[in-house]
């Protein structure tokens, strides 16, 4: 008998309708040679301290760091798990062959690997690898089973990363808590992956805390119903070779710092003419937006809908159970070549997008190295619709938003890049001469206006209707009129170099602005690229190589941070409390709260992942840093304290 263990009971129902286990057990279902049987996610956990030793039971500073010779696992103290876990173990006893039918990645791996252990299990493995939960795909999994030695390095780096947390949390939880509480009962909880991202978040909140805003005046003037902004001053006397730094300084600056300065400006070019000096037009394409990876989707949603990051990983995980995405717990944007075939297949199966996709379905789908390169996916590609129609499922108002951004995405990639077309127009206006002098400066203006020669992929997020030989979005069809009336003023009317005329100029008063508090969106990007902002792909690509945290637990370690206290919310904008900002000015270590160098030991695991990098030197380098962090700490003398949050 072939024992296949699956990570819920909905997908274990999935796989045993496939292979004709139709006959239902209590924990297991049976038929054609197979017995499906299933966990809860985690049965088993890594050993508490008090497991290894009566020594480590109750907490004491003179008892840390604590680092058992070996580590182990046991089953999780609930009686339905234990349950299902001795179903499991018999079953296993008695196999001739197991299937680890785990969810497809590194959590999976370990998640099966601990049952396995835990049961006994004796007989070959092999391992069922799937992208999707469809027929289709469960099928062709099977036809494709891998011995489960193929991933024993998944394994390894899942296995590091647990023990990592352990030794990091038990001890840095237990020495801070120890050496800084003030009440008792009172935890300080510290975490390789939570403590860098409070650190993210306490250290935005006092750049904003400290900002000082600084007063300036900008000078712009409306000509032909046209803002243009100044540009900088162009004296001829303050560049001319023979006058002195001092005069060539004093040139009027785009960005005026005293008001007396830009109202002496405001008053030399009131009632002067303006001229059009330079029109330069740009042609080029916009490609369409990638497809989506769980973190880009969880900051999209975020943005659009206001959906934390533990929501949007619940809607597209019911999503992808339910057969209508593909794995969601995925770190790249890419698809692999393999998929190219496919499709075709999966567009026809969007029939609530057929007006989108039968253009699409007229002609080959184009094939760009944008979409499809193997060299960017590892464990699964990035997450798409499967095909089935989702017209007839049962989905909520929420999981039907995000299947539609994915089911967009997904569209939109085998559309045309949107053809624009960016002017920018550059005018002067002559100075009024001061103290006799026979010539006055000259102020230099810009303005700058985008046109939409061809929407291309945009046709697949908005309606657009066509006007004069450009585009523009059809407000009837968006209902997002201030979305379109910004869309509108990019749009410049047509100028001739040369052309004069009256304008209006106007003095506005400015403070410079502190930085904007992080929202998840914006806290997931920073946690992806280690605390770094860029807005490039590419390079976005290049960091998260060195992210804190993986896609997969990046919204339990939020959520993790709101459960503890550490943080709070208010509308989307995320704040630290005060228990919060005390503790990371307590934490001196920065091994402990830099999300760079936390990167780092990210980093590491993956290259257990891909069989670059020692795991057994990865946890001894481990016990190392918590060894030297509880020496450190033990050794401060500093009177700090943190109250509790009220």
């Amino acid at each position: 008998m072939i024992v296949c263990i699956a990570e819920k009971p909905s997908v274990a129902k999935d796989l045993a309708k496939v292979l004709g286990a139709n006959s239902s057990h209590d924990g297991y279902m049976e038929g054609n040679g197979y017995q499906v049987t299933w966990t809860y996610g985690h049965l088993c956990t890594l050993k508490e301290p008090h497991d290894y030793t009566d020594m480590w039971k109750s907490w004491s500073l003179s008892r840390l760091p604590m680092i058992p010779p070996r580590f182990g696992i046991k089953l999780i103290d609930n009686k339905t798990y234990e349950k299902q876990f001795h179903i499991i173990e018999g079953l296993m006893q008695k196999a001739d062959g197991i299937i680890n039918c785990g969810d497809a990645g590194q959590e999976g791996e370990l998640i099966q690997r601990w049952v396995m252990q835990k049961a006994g299990a004796k007989c070959p493995v092999q391992r069922l690898w799937v992208s999707s939960l469809t027929e289709e795909a469960i099928k062709e999994g099977f036809n494709n089973l891998k011995p489960q030695t193929e991933y024993q390095s998944l394994y390894e780096a899942g296995l590091c990363r647990a023990i990592g947390d352990w030794l990091l949390g038990m001890n840095a939880t237990r020495l801070y808590t120890l050496k800084y509480r003030t009440e008792r009962g009172q935890i300080l909880s510290i975490g390789r992956v939570q403590t860098p991202t409070l650190a993210l978040i306490v250290n935005r909140h006092m750049q904003i805390q400290n900002f000082k805003p600084e007063q300036y005046w900008v000078l712009s003037t409306i000509y032909r119903d046209t803002l243009f902004t100044l540009q900088g001053g162009d004296s001829e006397e303050a560049e001319s070779p023979e006058n002195s730094e001092e005069k060539k300084a004093e040139g009027l600056k785009s960005r005026i710092t005293s008001e007396e300065e830009g109202q002496r400006a405001l008053a030399a070019i009131e009632g002067r003419d303006f001229e059009v000096t330079a029109i330069a037009k740009k042609s080029g394409n916009e490609a369409p937006p990638r497809l989506f990876d769980l973190t880009s989707l969880q900051v999209e949603c975020n943005k659009k809908y206001s959906f934390s990051a533990d929501e949007t990983l619940k809607y597209i995980q019911s999503l992808y159970e339910k057969k209508f995405t593909t794995y969601p717990r995925v770190d790249t944007t890419f698809l692999s070549d393999d998929m190219y075939p496919k499709c075709p297949g999966i567009l026809k199966g969007l029939l609530p997008y057929a007006s989108l996709t039968a253009p699409l379905l007229e002609k080959k789908l184009p094939k760009s190295k944008k979409v499809f390169d193997n060299s960017k996916v590892t464990d699964h590609h990035a997450i798409i619709p499967t095909g089935v129609n989702p017209a007839g499922g049962d989905l909520t108002i929420n999981e039907k938003r995000v299947f539609d951004l994915v089911a967009r995405h997904f569209i939109a990639v085998f559309y045309p890049d949107c053809k624009v077309s960016t002017t920018t127009v550059t005018g002067k206006v002559e100075c009024e001469p001061e103290n006799g002098k026979k010539r006055g400066n000259k102020l230099t203006f810009k303005a700058s206006g985008k046109q939409i020669l061809d929407p291309g992929w945009r046709v697949c997020f908005d309606k657009w209707v066509e006007e004069n030989g450009s585009w523009r979005r059809d407000k009837k069809s968006t209902g997002e009129e201030e979305e379109d009336k910004k869309e509108d003023l990019k749009m410049l009317p047509a100028f001739t170099k040369g052309e004069q005329g009256p304008h209006t100029p106007t003095l506005s008063e400015k403070w410079t602005t502190p930085p904007k508090p992080y929202t998840e969106a914006t806290l997931l990007r920073a946690m992806e690229t280690a605390g770094r902002f860029v807005d490039n792909d590419e390079l976005r690509d290049a960091l998260k190589e060195n992210g804190i945290g993986r896609p997969s637990t990046r919204a339990a370690i939020i959520e993790t941070l709101f459960k503890r206290g550490y943080i709070q919310k208010a509308r989307k904008s995320l704040s630290p409390t005060e228990t919060g900002i005390n503790l990371i000015n307590l934490i001196h270590e920065e091994l402990l709260k830099s999300a760079e160098l936390t990167g780092q030991w990210e980093k590491k695991l993956r290259e257990i992942e891909a069989h670059k990098y020692d795991a057994h030197q990865f946890i001894e380098e481990l016990k190392q840093m918590v060894t030297q962090i509880v020496h450190d700490v033990m050794n401060d003398q500093t009177q700090h304290a943190i109250k509790p949050t009220i």
